[in-house]
């Protein structure tokens, strides 16, 4: 994988204070990012320039292009005046996959499903999930806590989302960020590819809203529980319920909402217990 060099991710502009006084403030970069397969462009997106091969990796899997990172035989990012390019090539039968399957989603920030050519695409087909862990109430609070102690560009810029995993034994192990919400979660699913982390061992947890693609997102990437710090949509409460996530919402301090599947959220064993369950 080649990673040349990129444009920052946060730089210093001009701004005038209350007072009227010329001053600079530091904020998030963003900039066009081609998503190309085997020399056809599937997706354009408006992204933060960090963790890009992340961003590439994730993408083609929560999307479905791809089951697993191997089926990238190789992955170039090309930054140009217009943007940058992730340049992947497919192994052949996966190239042969998408190329008939070639549909183009054009995602500004903050859409997830734009450009998609037919309503049912909206609804895919999801993986039913089998949970193999639990939480403990107090460990939701760690784990949104542990998210925002993680979000170094967004206390520089207060501009950035962030997704997590957090691993009920060891805490949160990995974080990205990006100025798209569903960019920092493909973001997190391609660095999970990277270390070799299977989803199921963990919890997804996000600093933003929970609209229906962030949990068709989580579901490809095979966790069986998503914390937010927002509230969720009614459509996607249905789809958690339906491919088995227990769907948290609302989490900020020791607070917290459950939508849907309940019984992975335990109780503690005792007063003093911070991962211990009933």
């Amino acid at each position: 994988m080649t990673t040349p060099l990129l444009p920052p991710a946060s730089i210093g502009v001009p701004r005038v204070t209350r007072e009227g006084q010329l001053d600079r403030r530091e904020v998030a970069e963003e900039c066009p990012v081609a998503l190309v397969y085997d020399g056809t462009t599937a997706a354009v997106v408006m992204a933060t320039p960090s963790n890009l091969s992340d961003l590439a990796i994730g993408f083609s899997l929560t999307e479905g292009i791809v089951r697993s990172a191997a089926e990238i035989q190789n992955l170039e990012i090309i930054p140009s005046h217009a943007g940058i390019e992730a340049r992947m090539w497919l192994t052949a039968d996966v190239g042969r996959n998408f190329q008939s399957r070639h549909r183009r989603l054009i995602g500004p920030t903050g859409c997830g499903l734009c450009g998609i050519e037919s309503l049912g695409e909206a609804n895919r087909q999801l993986p039913n999930l089998t949970r193999a862990i639990s939480l403990a109430p107090s460990q939701i609070g760690q784990a949104v806590e542990a998210l925002a102690n993680a979000q170094t560009l967004n206390r520089t810029t207060r501009a950035t989302h962030a997704a997590g995993f957090y691993l009920p034994e060891n805490g949160l192990v990995l974080a990205r960020e990006d100025v798209g919400r569903h960019n920092a979660l493909d973001k997190l699913a391609g660095a999970l590819a990277a270390e070799r982390i299977s989803g199921g061992t963990g919890a997804v947890v996000l600093t933003s809203r929970v609209s229906v693609e962030m949990v068709q997102k989580t579901a490809m990437v095979g966790s069986c529980i998503l914390v937010a710090i927002s509230a969720p949509t009614a459509l996607a409460v249905r789809t958690a319920e339906t491919c088995g996530i227990t769907l948290i919402g609302i989490a900020r301090g020791s607070a917290f909402e459950i939508f849907s599947h309940p019984d992975a959220i335990g109780r503690e064993k005792n007063a003093g217990s911070q991962s211990g369950l009933e």
